[in-house]
């Protein structure tokens, strides 16, 4: 077993005033294919700052705290604390915290 307390674990670098933490990166573990780690998205704040990013793997994500807006695959969401989503890999997506609160994502990247 590993433990990581995520509280010590350094911000990944990246733009942007969303707080990105990777507690698990895929090489924790040979041949490993996920990734774990959280966000937490403060008010009016984007990810990614402009446009839309996407990745090679599918996103799993699940809200802890506060709402945001997002989009993907075309289409708008609201999404609040306690519900899930599934990105699948390649889609663009953004997020926009419109709120007043941070919202605190967990969130998981999943090689096929």
């Amino acid at each position: 077993m590993i433990v990581i307390n995520a509280n010590e674990v350094k911000p990944d670098d990246r733009p942007g005033d969303s707080l990105l933490k990777t507690l698990f990166p895929k090489d924790i573990i040979e041949g490993g294919k996920v990734m774990f780690g959280t966000v937490v998205i403060p008010p009016k704040a984007r990810v990614p700052m402009q446009g839309q990013g996407s990745h090679e793997q599918d996103e799993y994500s699940y809200i802890i705290r506060g709402t945001i807006q997002t989009g993907s695959g075309g289409k708008e969401y609201t999404v609040s604390a306690g519900e899930a989503t599934l990105i699948p890999a390649g889609e663009e997506h953004w997020a926009y915290n419109a709120g007043d609160e941070d919202c605190e994502i967990v969130w998981m990247l999943v090689e096929r």
